[in-house]
């Protein structure tokens, strides 16, 4: 039975949260940035970013310790309750919100009071598809002109549990291997017919990075970087492919803004 009392999740949280911190210590992490600037524990890199990751990998980050805050969205509804307690006594700001409940004032929150902050989003949260990005962070990067960084992780060995992204909790003493993506850069103001190219470029991007650090989980090695896509910015990468520009109406905040 799944506890639905606010009180009793923050109660549950902030017990729990001492074990997993002490349970994050033990783990080792090996990291592959595929650029210099965008590594998220590096000191050099200055400018706010917005990671994205697949949602079963969220206690990844959680338990890193940025040289920069960090904020994350997370969804109103009574799973995401627990989630957010526990970003929070990870030292992660939280705001809450998503494409059914506060998406707007979310969204203004993230760009106006946290303007210090790197963003951490899970594209395919808060309830999937599993692995399957959703239009929010394309949509959020395309009003604060953030670069989005996609993050793949693999790990040595995890226990999966049976929710529908197959969380993962690292097994003690195991190690953790993070591939670090080259940025993608959107185009300010895209309206609702232009997201899904972006969507796709991301998709590509995390799925890529996902894959190279999960066979480097599994042999040892990591893989070559394979070529093709990756960034909006062509000092940085090849370009992606050209994106169609119909005319279509202004999409509103909440229609797209997804945690």
């Amino acid at each position: 039975m799944k506890i639905r009392h606010p009180v009793l999740i923050r109660l549950a949280a902030t017990l729990t949260a001492p074990v997993l911190k002490m349970w994050m210590g033990t783990l080792s992490y090996r990291f592959s940035p595929e650029c210099r600037w965008v590594h998220p524990l590096s000191e050099r890199v200055q400018q706010r970013l917005i990671y994205a990751i697949w949602h079963e990998a969220l206690l990844v980050p959680a338990g890193l310790a940025s040289q920069r805050p960090v904020v994350t969205l997370i969804s109103q509804h009574a799973d995401g309750e627990w989630i957010a307690h526990m970003c929070r006594c990870f030292g992660v700001r939280v705001v809450r919100g998503s494409s059914r409940r506060g998406g707007t004032q979310a969204l203004r929150e993230l760009i106006e009071n946290h303007s210090s902050c790197h963003v951490l989003l899970t594209p395919d949260g808060p309830r999937g598809p599993r692995r399957n990005v959703q239009p929010g962070v394309i949509y959020l990067a395309s009003r604060t002109g953030l670069p989005i960084i996609p993050v793949g992780v693999g790990f040595q060995q995890a226990w999966r549990f049976r929710s529908w992204d197959r969380f993962a909790l690292p097994v003690p003493g195991s190690t953790v291997y993070v591939v670090v993506h080259q940025p993608i850069f959107i185009p300010p103001d895209l309206n609702r017919d232009r997201l899904t190219p972006y969507c796709q470029q991301l998709q590509t991007a995390l799925d890529r990075a996902t894959h190279r650090a999960e066979l480097w989980a599994a042999n040892g090695r990591l893989p070559a970087v394979s070529p093709g896509l990756v960034s909006r910015n062509p000092a940085i990468s090849e370009p992606a492919p050209a994106v169609p520009t119909p005319p279509a109406t202004p999409a509103h905040h909440s229609d797209f803004l997804a945690a």
